[in-house]
């Protein structure tokens, strides 16, 4: 009798694991610098590395084999699921900013007037 109630008492422990126990908290879990377009936006052509490190701070990857790329991934998860996730790559020649690419873009940025396909936006027309 006694090893019947402790397989059940073990089987139900079992189950809750599997189906995840009700009412547990799960905290937001932040990796990576946070980015924004208004952080983004305070990036200029031909600032230097210190310049840039400065606003969107240390670069999460610094390539090794490419020294003037530097990527600046973002993701803020509850639990598994995923809030928001964001990418932004700076490139540099030298040690002066020459592009930006990713999620966020600054308007002077290569694509940075482009839609999700790609393909250059129309200005809007002036309804006057």
């Amino acid at each position: 009798m006694r090893v019947l109630i402790a397989t059940l008492l073990l089987l139900s422990v079992a189950a809750c694991g599997f189906v995840g126990f009700p009412g547990v908290y799960k905290i937001n879990i932040e990796q990576g610098n946070i980015i924004t377009q208004d952080i983004i936006d305070q990036l200029e052509p031909g600032m230097s590395r210190r310049q840039v490190r400065f606003i969107l701070g240390t670069p999460l990857v610094e390539d090794t084999f490419d020294q003037d790329r530097w990527d600046y991934p973002y993701e803020i998860k509850l639990g598994d699921e995923i809030i928001r996730k964001a990418m932004v790559t700076v490139y540099f020649d030298g040690d002066r900013l020459v592009d930006v690419k990713g999620d966020y873009l600054p308007a002077w940025a290569a694509g940075a007037g482009e839609n999700a396909t790609g393909t250059a936006e129309a200005p809007a027309a002036d309804a006057s």
